[in-house]
Parts: C-alpha cells; structure tokens; sequence
C-alpha cells in the first residue's frame, strides 16, 4: 500500500499566546508558526521526529489518544492542530517537561484537549492508580521512545537529555506493552524509531499487533533510511507490509514537496 499526504478536515486551531519567555526556554515554531512551543534551552528538544509521528496517526474528529512520554506536546499538539476535537492523555515522567506540556498546550488554545500525567509510562500497567486512564480505552497510543541503548553512548552531561534518548535492554518491550495495554481492540499503535532497532521493535509488536506498516524515513534519495515509523493494529492477523517511505530533501538541500506539506501545512501521512 502507498503511503500518501491528505488535509483532514479540520476547524482552524486556536492563535498561539505569546508571552513572556524565561531564559532557560526557547520559543519554537512547529507547522508554519500555527504551534508556538516552548523547550529548554539545554537538554532533549523536540524536532521534526514529533512532527512526522504525529501526522502519521489515522485518528479521526472525536477520538481518544494516549502518548507515552509527551515531553513538550510537540507531537501531541501537532495532531490537535490537525484533527478537531480529539482528546489526547499523555504521561511523562520528567516534571519540567509535564509542567511545560500543560503550558504548552494552554498557550496554543489546546488545554482542553490535552491531559498529562507526570508519572513513568510503567505506572500506565498498573490497575489500582485512579490517575491512570482505564486499560483498553484509547483509540490510538503513539511513541518517540529514547533512541540509543545506555551501553552503547556516552551519556549527555544534562540529566533530563540523557534520560530522555538512552534506554535500557528491556524499555523498549515495555513501551510497546504500555501502549497495548491502552488501547481498545483494533486500536492503531505507532512508534518512529532508529532502523537499527527495527528488529527489536518488530519482535515485542509481533505477538500484540497485526497489519503492521513499516513506513522509513529518507534524509535524502538514495540513503539509507534516517528513521522509520512502525505502526500495528491491536488483534488485528493480517501480515506486515513495509512501505516505500518519504524523503526528506531534494538535491538543492530543502524539504521535499511532501515533507513540506506535513513540517509546514499541517497534512496527514496515511500509512493505511
């Protein structure tokens, strides 16, 4: 199946609030300037990674969603922007970041929209937490797990940045188990992710998730892939299918058309 860009019927989103902008945190434009989001200074900055999660999930108007490890709400407040009125609960477990995910999203005119739960993604497992949502009742759950396994770099000197890109041998497992316990049957999952760990994510999806879609992410024609987003169905047994992916930029070094559309306009990338 191929993979193709769509505009989803949406109302336009609120006007981001400007105020002012302490000096630890930087002011980030996301969609053309529709999203106005704040980030450390120093530490793990959302980019273009959240983006092109967040334009991959087939939710439609009045769906619920959960994100495991929110951060800022890049991803979470990309999809709102998009798709009216969905509801989208996110944890995290880095306090500043929580703090700044409910800003964030108050400031674009998406609060109530947007829920997060300063907690570890683990605790979603749990049945006896009144803060977590029931198990089985989301829509959509989605992902940008930590990327690089803690033996293998040398950790960031910032805290919060080394924890939010290392992981240990069985985080990954744990991540595709918290987001299929959350969601409903027939409830899509989707993670971006480094090829390298392809392999891993595929074997903790296989026994949970069917019809999965393996969508890679070019930085240019004829590289090798940069990223890939992988995305599965609860319940679902039809077989995996790996997808001709989108490039990034051309040859004069700018975003391709199709990049563009989802960095800048907002669109959709459906992968199903």
């Amino acid at each position: 199946m191929q993979t193709n860009l769509v505009r989803d019927a949406a109302d336009p989103p609120a006007p981001p609030l400007h105020g002012h902008v302490p000096a630890t945190l930087t002011e980030d434009g996301f969609l053309g300037g529709r999203l106005n989001i704040l980030q450390p200074e120093k530490g793990y900055r959302a980019g273009i990674d959240a983006v092109f999660l967040a334009a991959s999930i087939p939710c439609a108007s009045g769906e619920t969603l959960f994100e495991a490890g929110i951060g800022t709400a890049v991803a979470a407040l990309c999809i709102a922007a998009r798709v009216p009125q969905v509801h989208i609960t996110g944890v995290e477990v880095a306090s500043r970041y929580a703090m700044l995910a409910e800003e964030n999203a108050k400031r674009n005119g998406f609060g109530r929209s947007i829920r997060v739960i300063h907690s570890d993604v683990k605790e979603a497992l749990r049945r006896d937490l009144s803060s977590m949502p029931a198990h089985g009742s989301f829509n959509h759950g989605f992902a940008n797990p930590p990327y690089f396994e803690q033996d293998k770099v040398t950790p960031s000197p910032n805290l919060l940045k080394s924890q939010a890109h290392a992981f240990g041998p069985e985080d990954l497992d744990l991540w595709v188990k918290v987001l299929h316990t959350m969601v409903t049957l027939r409830g899509t999952v989707t993670f971006i992710h480094r090829p390298e760990t392809l392999g891993r994510l595929l074997n903790a999806m296989e026994s949970r998730f069917g019809d999965i879609r393996v969508a890679p992410l070019y930085a240019r024609e004829g590289t090798a892939a940069s990223r890939v987003i992988v995305q599965g169905i609860k319940g679902s047994k039809a077989p995996m299918q790996l997808l001709p992916g989108l490039t990034l930029h051309g040859l004069d070094n700018h975003f391709t058309p199709e990049a563009e559309a989802i960095l800048r306009s907002g669109m959709a990338w459906r992968l199903r």
